[in-house]
């Protein structure tokens, strides 16, 4: 073959294959434009656009009166479509420096000249999602909406804003664990034990990815709308909250202690009023960290003879009059030897006086004498009334109790008499609070309850009533036997310095050791508590305080924890109306009280305050509005949270001051009666709809 010949074959060689490479790429043209155009097409999308969740908003948190106690607070992410077809560059020009101006008086961030640097520069770009600002509240976007270029709006301004949602609690740290908090793998409280409830439906938004790896969102009309969570309304008084908090902050402060708690409920309904828990932390300071009434279960203690003197009584070994030889207060069991708190005072007293001393010998001699052959009757006994069991409560982390059984292999010689003064068994707080409430209750023992009742868009959806754990602890006979000894224990025993000239309290002191490293004679540490209930006549309250480790010489129930309760009795008492009616009172010890004051500006108030010479801690100065809470000799001025959009609380405020509010929001407001507002028909923090109906009443 021809040289010539030869290169004209490869010519057409390579011809050939160019025009079979091309044939190919016009059919896989064809292919992707007629045969696979749906496939390509619906790819594009999910890489160009998306949808993502919308963030409901999550449900309130209510206190019994309907103050808010956990609320979502909306934040927002601004940013700036500078691409907007709509604004020329003429218009940009002219009010640039305006905008600038605006920004950075409202934010204090950065110069107005850095503002127009930036906000020319994402012109220039022709950035789609220019970040403005992160973390602006609605006042502040309320602003920005009326600034020059913003103020043509969305998709003529090109101003772009992302809500999201931050959780608030309007009174700080008041019941804070309690409350809790809701956070991916770790949950605690009413926040966690209602997460579901609370958070609501998730919408949905379609976004649209641009320059820069950034997700713009496209228009309205695919937005799918959220769904707002429920309303968790909590059987929580604020006021009695307040007070239990502070007593307890008073006296953990004095004493040193490490931690303590407090919890008041109501005996027929066994409503938590308030519950506190505070802890030490490093810095010297106390803080909400760990919900000690419910998950702390320790050896109770001295407040465990009650179940021990129930055991007796039931049994018919003994009646509260028979008598006991202490053996001044001394008794050696097997090699261990227990004291009473005084020794060589007593040898031969009542029953009834032995319990109202707190006689650690009296008890556990009663108890091992008739017990000490035959243990599983007691425990049996104790389990009858319930208390190897846990309450069951509303939300998580309960301690589990113990009542320990004579097949277990740490069951011992002194194991019997020392369960008898609670140790060896196992109670936390809330749990002998339980007990002890049922004793006030005639017997019928209530589960603690937090939660009354779940609302949405303020209709109930559920409501939680009283539960029954227990018909019957034990007989009416011995019920009406203990009171009296309780009482006892108050009026001429080891709490007489809680004794009230106005109301009868019934309890029990309890001074436990605890053990440190497996030991109870390497750094002592003792536990003090006071459980007990008012008035004793006609039992309203249950209440514990328990305070571990004070530091302090004094760490006995009576001096430790007895004036916390006393203090909480003592508010609870004074404002709670019907058990005043009920109970014949002494005026003469009576203590003198400051006025009572409304809630409103604080600005009035501190001024009206000042002219009668009451002293007003002011908790916030540049607060607007101000709750006043009345103490012994002085009152505080606790800042009150105006949010946009939502119902304000206006009970304890005056007509002009509620009219006022509400009607900022939007709200047709119906006032019935005269005076100060005690109630309002739309719960506070509920989302204000323009135009809606609220029905104050005023007394």
């Amino acid at each position: 073959m021809s040289h010539e010949k030869q290169i004209k074959n490869r010519v057409y060689m390579a011809y050939g294959l160019m025009v079979v490479f091309a044939l190919a790429i016009v059919g896989r043209i064809a292919q992707i434009q007629f045969w696979e155009k749906d496939k390509w097409i619906a790819k594009a999308e999910t890489q160009t656009t998306k949808f993502r969740e919308i963030e409901a908003a999550r449900g309130n948190i209510f206190a019994a009166d309907g103050s808010l106690l956990a609320t979502s607070k909306p934040i927002y992410e601004v940013r700036w479509d500078a691409n907007v077809p709509s604004i020329s560059d003429e218009y940009f020009n002219d009010h640039i420096d305006q905008l600038s101006k605006q920004l950075a008086e409202l934010f204090k961030d950065k110069s107005a000249s850095t503002y127009k640097r930036e906000l020319t520069q994402a012109r220039i770009n022709g950035s789609q999602y220019h970040l403005i600002k992160r973390n602006v509240d609605h006042k502040d976007l309320k602003k920005l909406r009326e600034f020059a270029i913003f103020d043509r709006g969305r998709y003529k301004g090109g101003l772009i804003y992302h809500q999201k949602n931050k959780r608030a609690k309007p009174f700080k740290q008041l019941a804070a664990r309690t409350i809790g908090y809701d956070q991916p793998g770790f949950s605690v409280g009413l926040e966690g034990a209602y997460s579901e409830e609370l958070a609501g439906v998730s919408g949905k938004r379609l976004m649209q990815k641009i320059a820069g790896g950034n997700w713009k969102p496209l228009n309205d009309v695919n937005e799918i709308e959220p769904e707002d969570g429920s309303d968790i309304i909590t059987a929580i008084d604020i006021n009695i909250q307040d007070v239990a908090e502070h007593a307890l902050l008073t006296q953990l402060e004095k004493h040193g202690a490490h931690h303590g708690c407090a919890v008041l409920m109501e005996v027929q309904t066994g409503e938590i009023k308030a519950i506190a828990n505070l802890t030490q932390q490093e810095n010297g300071g106390y803080a909400e960290t760990y919900n000690y009434a419910i998950g702390s279960a320790t050896e109770p203690g001295s407040t465990f003879k009650l179940a021990s003197l129930i055991c007796l009584l039931e049994d018919g070994y003994v009646d509260i009059t028979d008598t006991v030889d202490i053996e001044g207060g001394i008794k050696k069991y097997y090699n261990a030897t227990m004291k009473d708190s005084k020794t060589g005072v007593y040898d031969k007293i009542t029953v009834a006086k032995a319990f109202e001393i707190s006689s650690n010998v009296g008890v556990s001699k009663l108890v091992n004498q008739y017990y000490g052959n035959k243990p599983e009757k007691m425990v049996d006994r104790l389990k009858k009334m319930g208390l190897d069991q846990p309450l069951g409560l509303q939300i998580k982390g309960e301690g589990q109790p113990a009542i320990k059984s004579p097949t277990d292999p740490t069951w011992s010689g002194i194991t019997l008499p020392w369960m008898s003064i609670g140790y060896e068994v196992l109670q936390t707080p809330l749990q002998i609070l339980a007990f002890y409430n049922a004793i006030a209750n005639d017997g019928v023992m209530v589960q603690p309850r937090i939660v009354n009742a779940i609302k949405k868009h303020g209709k109930i959806e559920k409501e939680y009533p009283t539960t029954v754990l227990n018909d019957q602890v034990c007989s009416k006979e011995t019920i009406a036997k203990v009171k009296k000894l309780m009482e006892g224990v108050v009026e001429h025993g080891t709490a007489s310095n809680l004794r009230h000239a106005n109301y009868k309290i019934a309890g029990k002191t309890g001074t436990a050791q605890i053990a440190k490293g497996g030991s109870y004679h390497t750094n002592k540490s003792y536990q003090a508590s006071f459980v007990g209930y008012f008035p004793a006549d006609k039992p309203r309250y249950s209440c514990i305080v328990v305070v571990d480790s004070p530091t302090s010489y004094v760490y006995y129930g009576n001096l430790v924890a007895g004036p916390i309760f006393k203090e909480i009795s003592d508010k609870v008492y004074s404002t709670q109306i019907k058990m005043l009616e009920e109970v014949e009172t002494d005026t003469s010890h009576t203590e003198k009280l400051v006025p009572y004051a409304k809630a409103t500006s604080k600005e009035d108030l501190t001024k009206t305050l000042a002219e009668l010479h009451i002293k007003a801690e002011v908790e916030d100065p540049d607060a607007q509005w101000a709750v006043a809470k009345t103490e012994k000799s002085s009152i505080s001025l606790e800042a009150q949270e105006v949010i946009e959009n939502l119902v304000p609380r206006v009970v304890g405020m005056g007509a002009m001051d509620a009219l006022y509010l509400l009607e900022n929001q939007g709200l047709k407001v119906k006032m019935i009666g005269s005076g100060v507002v005690r109630q309002q028909s739309i719960i506070p923090g509920t989302r204000a709809t323009r135009g809606r109906e609220i029905v104050i009443r005023l007394s």
